[in-house]
């Protein structure tokens, strides 16, 4: 079984993911389709804020951010544990070293007689693609004031500084995929702070995709959520989602799916539609798919609940 899944989130302007500084402007990152440059967030930063959200709950995660370094670093708690790390179990990891460097770990981890299962990379099972803005860049910035400093506990001296962004006002759509074959019943220990419970791991990761935020690079000061508004789940034993994973629409609608399933042209029990794409929709159409048997919310962070019982079961109700 698998699941596919696109997000919309909700439009705001959005200035908080940086790519490339050129002087004092710092430059969103872009790609071109047709005629146009969209902005486009990447998956390991969704990624990494996904990581972020898991700890958050509770549950072990192996890598974490250190941010007050000179450059982006991070911290292995250990070697990679799928067994023990949700972030290692979902998220995969790849240890890139010399043939004397994994001769050296292999010995370190037969120590903890560990090197028997080691392996020194492992796919992800969560694939995410770039989240890419519905309207494209068009040329509009904003400029701030740095002021002028005038301790010298640190630095130099500096003049104020005019500071030049790109900016974007647009809702981004990401696709997601999971071989839930792969996922299996996976438990963690989490710890909730009064205690540790065994929790299967699935279903945070599902809460974790309804709660998305913290994603963007410069999100100290910028709040952008790419929580879904609205979301399109298919549960199938199909290989492939079968549509265009970027289908939503500038007005929010997604009628490749909605009006395929009509059409005939995909099974309606597989689907799980939610948020605001349900609110918007007319009575007609929402009785014509719940006719053809799909799942309809108005509430995303119910319809992934609704989810999350369909593959695990009741017990795992969020």
């Amino acid at each position: 079984m698998n699941l596919f899944a696109t997000v919309l989130t909700y439009p705001a302007p959005s200035a908080n993911y940086r790519g490339e500084s050129e002087q004092n402007r710092t430059i969103i990152q872009k790609i071109t389709d047709g005629r146009f440059e969209y902005p486009v967030i990447s998956p390991e930063a969704m990624r990494n804020a996904l990581r972020e959200i898991l700890a958050g709950y509770g549950l072990p995660c192996n890598r974490s951010r250190l941010h007050d370094e000179e450059q982006l670093a991070v911290r292995f708690t250990e070697y990679p544990n799928p067994d023990k790390y949700i972030d290692d179990f979902f998220l995969g990891y790849m240890v890139a070293a010399k043939p004397e460097e994994r001769k050296k770990i292999l010995e370190e981890l037969k120590k903890g007689k560990r090197q028997e299962t080691f392996r020194f990379k492992r796919d992800s099972i969560l694939r995410m693609n770039l989240a890419k803005g519905l309207e494209p860049y068009r040329h509009d910035s904003l400029f701030t004031q740095s002021p002028k400093r005038v301790d010298k506990l640190w630095g130099k001296d500096e003049d104020s500084a005019l500071l030049h962004r790109e900016t974007v006002q647009t809702a981004y759509q990401y696709p997601l995929a999971l071989n839930l074959n792969e996922c299996g019943n996976r438990t963690f220990t989490r710890n909730t702070g009064h205690r540790e419970e065994e929790v299967n791991g699935l279903r945070f990761l599902l809460r974790a995709i309804g709660e998305l935020n913290g994603v963007a690079g410069n999100h100290a000061r910028s709040y952008y959520e790419m929580a879904p508004a609205s979301i399109v789940i298919r549960l199938s034993e199909s290989l492939v989602a079968g549509y265009n994973t970027y289908g939503f629409t500038r007005d929010g609608d997604f009628p490749e799916v909605t009006d395929g399933i009509l059409r005939g042209d995909y099974p309606g029990n597989e689907f799980y539609i939610g948020g605001k794409i349900v609110k918007d929709m007319a009575d007609n159409k929402q009785n014509s798919l719940q006719e053809n048997r799909v799942t309809l919310d108005r509430n995303v962070q119910r319809l992934i609940a609704t989810v999350t019982v369909q593959i695990l079961g009741e017990e795992n109700a969020l």
